[in-house]
């Protein structure tokens, strides 16, 4: 593969880890528009947090591919990998329990 360093982790030369994490990758970039989208039309505290979310998404995404390239070690990536979960769940906890404390409101 002579678009990796030579430096990469022995995994990276892998054709399906790298097909992974490519997929997955493209895939999160496309929730992250998406949520951003909706964030943009409803304007709202939870779609804010879970677009939020899926940025930290597409942020566990990004730092397999810079792992791959060599850019980022290997504890290095396990930890920001480890941070992102944390902060994508509790994002979304948050998202879950601001939309279930509004009180509905009726329309007119």
């Amino acid at each position: 593969m002579w678009w990796l360093p030579l430096h990469t982790a022995p995994y990276a030369a892998s054709g399906g880890v790298l097909a992974l994490v490519t997929v997955g990758t493209l895939g999160s970039a496309l929730l992250l528009g998406l949520g951003v989208a909706a964030f943009l039309r409803r304007q709202s505290r939870p779609y804010l947090l879970v677009a939020l979310a899926l940025g930290a998404l597409f942020g566990r995404s990004a730092v397999a591919a810079l792992s791959l390239t060599g850019t980022i070690d290997l504890q290095a990536h396990h930890l920001l990998e480890h941070a992102l979960d944390v902060v994508l769940a509790a994002l979304v906890i948050g998202a879950v329990y601001y939309a279930r404390s509004l009180r509905p409101t009726p329309e007119t």
